[in-house]
């Protein structure tokens, strides 16, 4: 290696920050993206400080939320963008990753010459709190039940490689364990799962050496300070066909929690039937976002053809794969790999445009990136604007009893001294009425605890593993695709019926928190609100496509003709991880939203009450002495503008988070936020406006 590729790499190492690509190429959309998309996920976390920082200002943040704003704010300084790669060997994927990410390294960063392939399931990513490194799972961990996930819990089972990354040469060589390989005798291989007697490239092995051929390693983690990867973007490289189809939890969690799959095939070859099989088992079904790459077409610049007649055969191959793959044209992408890579190297820029590869940049740049922008938006500005709004409506609430206040020291002022007792008798009694409403509240938020206890007890883990155990005692000790399909059956038709009965149990505490917020609003005054429903839609989708997950996965004729019972064992763990992820998760946001049940009002009845004791007692106060009446009028002035202009800067809090987003709003679902719907009336540019000018008469700068 060139002391300029070494000096280059340390060039890209020491400048990983910038996120702005090394190689004197101008950056890609994708790269662009990439980097406007982590800074836009940084302006949101600060957004969310500063909303975190009043309300501590405030004094009046409490456990729950706090709690739950961290969680919010973590999960954006983790959030990723997860890219997959899919397809059989010798299509040229790795090199692709290569072109796609890692052209800045002057040369292949992992391995894709001939005969050298990504044999096991890798995933490159920038970890700060670990140095750069390559972590190696050893196959032998095939013969436990632990999963993959919770392998990666357990650092000191993995093999460490540290990675150099100021030299090209030592990375270069570090990365070739990808490729490693072992044979093994057939024992060996079906004890690790990866013998299949319908592999003629097995079986000629085995007849031939009395070995199989199986990869060195189960996973590989790499940890590398690359700029993209350090604004969140986390590439899945994969290997083929039989490698993928020996690891389930590739297709139960690793492949469907990316963001998006590229799959690819070759110009030369057309769709494969081996294609076919990941296209349908890995890819179809299971990614959100899926492109396809027709790899390779520098195959056709033979010269033989003019650059017309070129075109015209890839437009028809192109067609013919969407057809064959029931895909839109417009995402079937046809390019070269090998010639993007050695063009950003050269910095050719006319072979750059020739390979193609800038219509799949701005593809994923555009749909994918933007389509992750928004859902992500979308989850956490509508929650925390959600939060936002539940703030300030007992910051309004403040500003008018302290206006209440403020009215009544100066109707005492300008009033004899009888007219001033009348006042404090109103504000007495109204203190009476509140209490006896606080006692009724106090009996409705008791059964409602008890009514959410109750219904939490349904997605207990207790009762799940009870459940689990139950279903793999019925499954039998053949371990069947039979057993495993009708198991997955009855634990879908379970997991309907307790939705619908934690449904019904959600409208039971809803209609009464329902009772109380009438209460409120129709003897005090308050804002008129309904608590929302508890929706359990996402629990019953996400059993629904497990279930399909292992229909298609029990139905696959290789899978019905030779009953890989190791095959079948680790297939069912797998599900049982995700089953219980599941039910965790809805756990969670059936916890959440009965936190927030009637949170909102609990909040309200203490600030209200909490200002009725002190203009009852200021009151008292001033009735007995004319000078405590002025010091109190000027005392409670100085007050009430301090709230107007606290509840206008959480007005800017909320305007700066609703424009940080391109959407509008929607009412959310329960299951993922437990918050009410956003409600801006009488929020817009011209109230903010309003409240900001503190010259304003009060009725004036109140909504």
């Amino acid at each position: 290696m060139t002391n300029h590729a070494n000096n280059t790499l340390a060039s890209l190492t020491n400048s990983a920050t910038s996120g702005v690509p090394q190689n004197g190429l101008v950056a890609t959309s994708l790269s662009a993206k990439i980097s406007e998309y982590s800074q836009w996920r940084d302006a949101l976390i600060a957004t969310i400080d500063e909303y975190a920082n009043w309300l501590n200002n405030e004094d009046s943040v409490d456990s729950i939320q706090e709690l739950r704003l961290y969680d919010i704010k973590d999960a954006l300084r983790k959030d990723q963008l997860v890219l997959a790669f899919l397809a059989e060997f010798s299509t040229g994927k790795t090199e692709l990753i290569n072109a796609l990410f890692f052209s800045d390294f002057n040369q292949r960063l992992l391995p894709s010459s001939p005969g050298r392939t990504t044999m096991c399931p890798t995933e490159i990513f920038w970890n700060e709190l670990d140095e750069p490194s390559i972590r190696l799972l050893p196959m032998e961990t095939r013969q436990t039940d632990d999963s993959i996930a919770f392998l990666k819990t357990t650092p000191e089972i993995w093999h460490k490689i540290r990675l150099d990354i100021s030299s090209a040469d030592s990375m270069k060589e570090a990365l070739e364990v990808l490729a490693e390989k072992r044979n093994v005798d057939l024992a060996t291989a079906k004890r690790l799962g990866f013998w299949n007697e319908n592999d003629s490239t097995m079986t000629r092995s085995l007849a031939e050496s009395g070995t199989v051929e199986i990869p060195a390693w189960r996973h590989a983690l790499v940890n590398y300070p690359h700029p993209l990867l350090k604004d969140g973007l986390v590439v899945i490289d994969t290997p083929g066909l039989n490698t993928m189809g020996a690891e389930p939890e590739l297709t139960l969690s690793i492949i469907p929690s990316a963001h998006a799959v590229l799959f690819l095939t070759s110009t030369d070859t057309g769709i494969t039937k081996s294609d076919m099989q990941i296209w349908t088992e890995y890819v179809q079904k299971r990614a959100s976002h899926k492109l396809v790459v027709l790899n390779k077409v520098d195959t056709l610049w033979d010269g033989l053809e003019t650059p017309a007649e070129v075109d015209a055969i890839v437009y028809r191959q192109k067609q013919q794969t969407a057809r064959e793959l029931g895909v839109d044209a417009r995402n079937v992408f046809a390019m070269s790999a090998q010639k993007a890579l050695l063009a950003k190297i050269r910095k050719d820029d006319t072979l750059l445009t020739r390979s193609g590869i800038g219509q799949l940049e701005d593809a994923l740049a555009n749909q994918l990136i933007d389509a992750k922008h928004e859902i992500l938006g979308r989850a956490v500005i509508t929650e925390c604007s959600n939060m936002i709004r539940s703030t300030r409506k007992i910051a309004q609430m403040r500003v008018k009893d302290s206006k209440s206040q403020l009215e009544e020291l100066k109707a005492m002022q300008l009033k004899n001294r009888d007219a001033a007792k009348e006042i404090l008798a109103n504000v007495v009694a109204e203190r009476k009425r509140y209490e006896a409403s606080l006692l009724s509240f106090n009996q409705g938020s008791e059964k409602i605890k008890r009514l959410g206890d109750k219904l939490l007890r349904h997605l207990s883990l207790g009762y799940l593993d009870t459940t689990l155990a139950r279903t793999r005692q019925d499954m039998g000790d053949s371990w069947t695709t039979v057993g495993l399909n009708r198991s997955m059956k009855e634990l879908t038709a379970l997991a309907n019926n307790l939705a619908e009965e934690i449904t019904l149990e959600g409208k039971t505490i809803k209609q009464q928190a329902d009772d109380l917020y009438h209460l409120f609003w129709s003897k005090h005054g308050f804002e008129k609100t309904e608590a929302i429903a508890l929706d359990m839609s996402k629990f019953t989708k996400s059993m629904q496509i497990l279930e399909k997950v292992t229909s298609d996965f029990c139905s696959d004729p290789i899978n019905i003709l030779t009953e890989k019972h190791f095959l079948i064992r680790r297939y069912y763990l797998g599900l049982g991880a995700q089953i219980q992820a599941t039910f965790e998760e809805a756990h969670t946001d059936c916890t959440r939203w009965l936190n927030f049940v009637i949170d909102e009002l609990k909040t309200q009845i203490n600030s209200h009450k909490k200002a009725l004791d002190e203009r009852a007692e200021t009151l008292m106060q001033s009735h007995s002495s004319a000078d405590q009446l002025v010091q109190y009028l000027e005392k409670t002035e100085k007050e009430y503008y301090k709230l107007l202009q606290r509840s206008s800067e959480l007005d800017g809090i909320l305007l700066k988070l609703m424009r940080s987003t391109k959407f509008k709003p929607e009412k959310p679902k329960a299951a993922e936020l437990g918050a009410p719907e956003l409600n801006l009336t009488g929020f817009n540019q011209a109230s903010i406006s309003a409240n900001a000018g503190l010259n304003n008469a009060p009725s004036q700068t109140l909504n």
